[in-house]
């Protein structure tokens, strides 16, 4: 039985693997510019990794970034490497639905400020100041909710994000009634009031909530910040995430935005926003008090040594906590090669942790 498992876990480590490269092989077609590695430069990014993680690399990753961001470095990380061998040994993939629940931030982190919840629903079941309710109740509190997000308690990606408003029990998502639209998310989504966010925040895109993506590693009692960058939505859109269709660019030490950022694979190197506000040097409010938060609350975290956090700035430069994530993808175009100078010495470090990725493809 334990032989059948580990050639079940290869299998589908295996396909996951091919599905990785097929998904960056598209991505890679799809660039206005394409770089093509020297032999010196394979040489090196091979000679790294064996080092590192005792075997070669597919290098169909460092093409596409190097083709993407102009920049070579044989520090990237494939993300085949990332999915399939590093996050399963950073975080407990066991614990990793549950706590990523964005249904339970509150009680994971009741000291943060988080937008105003109107109603949970999970498995099923529904909450409305964290009391279980029934359907009736449910459908009474909420005939009347003004400038609200709905999303999916479980997805990441910004699937399912709607903005939405309900007056006489009729939401603005095609006129649905709030019964149909309870129906349509089926089970396991949040409703929150939208956050008023902070107006340097809103100029870059004012019809999206425009967040900081921070990635935090653990180590020991220490929180590090890998890095930082910030997420733009595109004019008209509600979400900023880069898969569906946001901008995201570096924000350096000194919460100054660096000049390019980058969106879907052919949209490179974007000067400025939909809005037309020239990112390079642009100040992000409040973003010591954004890293002193992620810091304290990673610490709460005791499965996840990797987490990556959502924050909004509000109108009077409160930090306000979005969501995080225990599965993140690395925003290696925006940012550059995801662990930076410290590549070498973590890689070596979580090497030597159990990888519990096997048992969840």
């Amino acid at each position: 039985m334990e032989l059948f498992r580990f050639i079940i876990a290869k299998l589908k480590k295996w396909a996951s693997l091919q599905s990785l490269a097929r998904e960056l092989r598209c991505k890679y077609r799809k660039l206005l510019v394409k770089r093509p590695l020297t032999c010196k430069q394979k040489r090196e990014i091979q000679a790294f990794y064996r080092k590192t993680i005792g075997h070669r690399v597919p290098l169909i990753w460092h093409k596409f970034l190097y083709s993407r961001t102009t920049v070579y470095s044989e520090k990237y990380i494939p993300v085949g490497v990332y999915r399939t061998e590093m996050i399963g040994r950073l975080n407990n993939f066991a614990m990793m639905e549950a706590y990523a629940d964005k249904n339970i931030s509150e009680q994971l982190f009741p000291d943060v400020i988080q937008p105003k919840t109107f109603l949970k629903n999970i498995h099923g079941h529904f909450y409305i100041d964290n009391k279980t309710v029934g359907m009736d109740e449910a459908l009474a509190q909420c005939q009347e909710i003004e400038d609200a997000i709905i999303k999916p308690s479980l997805s990441t990606r910004g699937n399912g994000v709607r903005r939405m408003e309900v007056h006489h029990g009729i939401s603005n998502l095609e006129g649905r009634s709030l019964a149909d639209v309870f129906r349509l998310y089926e089970q396991d989504f949040i409703i929150q009031a939208r956050v008023h966010q902070h107006p340097a925040m809103s100029a870059l895109n004012p019809s999206s909530v425009n967040t900081i993506r921070i990635l935090s590693y653990r180590r020991d009692m220490d929180v590090k910040i890998i890095y930082t960058v910030i997420r733009i939505g595109r004019e008209g859109t509600v979400i900023d995430n880069e898969s569906a269709g946001g901008i995201s660019a570096r924000i350096d030490p000194d919460g100054r935005i660096a000049k390019y950022a980058f969106g879907s694979a052919g949209t490179d190197l974007v000067e400025k926003t939909d809005c037309g506000i020239t990112l390079e040097g642009y100040t992000v409010p409040s973003y010591d008090r954004v890293i002193d938060t992620v810091k304290r609350l990673h610490l709460d975290l005791p499965h996840f040594d990797l987490a990556a956090w959502d924050f909004a700035i509000g109108e009077n430069g409160e930090p306000i906590f979005i969501e995080w994530n225990a599965n993140p993808d690395l925003s290696q175009s925006a940012f550059g090669p995801a662990f930076g100078d410290d590549t070498e010495q973590i890689l070596k470090e979580i090497y030597t942790h159990k990888n519990t990725r096997h048992n969840y493809w």
